[in-house]
């Protein structure tokens, strides 16, 4: 049996036990109009000996709503999930949540692992469903996230140049490979897609190439992720 972690919604924690395939989970729990909106499965690569393998990979709900529930379904047990959300009370979307939702996956495994996030997405407007508060536009943050997502197809190396918006400057760049399939994908899958990530001046050059290890017909995405400063050094 895998387990999943679950935020029921965005009030707590909790582990239930899920079947193997993404089937049963709980993002809608407690939300009287809420959408489903399922990401893929995130490959989590295989830790380095004493040391821990952290992955990003961002859901977004369709326009004109919020995420109000969340969920991931785990391939290994030992999985620590959790997402990022924003500081503000009470806890509720529009406060901690907005449109997207970054989750983090840590994996102490000496092997490829997997994780499928999952988010209850509720309307802003109209449609019933839990109150929410009112919302208030945010004053710009000094590092924000940009997460900028290409799909990967046929054999051959692919390019992948992003930036960050401007009067921005890039002070960190990393990515997450996902797999758009029902069931886990498995440890010669989740490793069949290489990148190699660097950074060139203000840019982020991702180079990513998909291994015959992937079935031709499973669609690949890969997420790259920039940490993006206002202001000087």
């Amino acid at each position: 049996m895998r387990r999943a972690l679950v935020a029921a919604p965005l009030l707590g924690l909790v582990l239930l036990a899920l079947p193997v395939s993404a089937g049963a989970t709980n993002e809608c729990k407690g939300l009287d109009v809420c959408i489903t909106v399922p990401g893929p499965w995130v490959a989590v690569p295989t830790a380095a000996p004493g040391s821990t393998s952290t992955v990003l990979y961002q859901v977004t709900c369709p326009k004109r709503s919020v995420a109000g529930g969340l969920d991931a379904i785990l391939g290994d047990p030992t999985l620590e999930v959790r997402w990022l959300g924003l500081l503000g009370s009470p806890i509720n979307p529009r406060i901690s949540t907005k449109r997207s939702v970054a989750f983090q996956a840590v994996s102490a495994r000496a092997r490829p692992t997997a994780f499928r996030p999952v988010v209850g997405c509720i309307p802003t407007s109209g449609g019933g469903g839990r109150s929410t508060t009112a919302y208030t536009a945010a004053k710009p943050k000094p590092l924000q996230r940009r997460f900028h997502t290409v799909s990967v197809r046929g054999d051959e190396p692919v390019g992948v140049i992003t930036a960050c918006a401007g009067g921005e400057r890039l002070v960190g760049a990393t990515y997450a490979v996902g797999f758009r399939t029902r069931l886990q994908p498995g440890p010669s899958v989740l490793a069949g897609v290489t990148v190699k990530l660097r950074r060139q001046a203000a840019r982020s050059v991702a180079t990513v190439r998909r291994t015959f290890a992937v079935p031709s017909a499973m669609r690949v995405l890969l997420q790259v992720q920039l940490l993006c400063a206002r202001g000087a050094p």
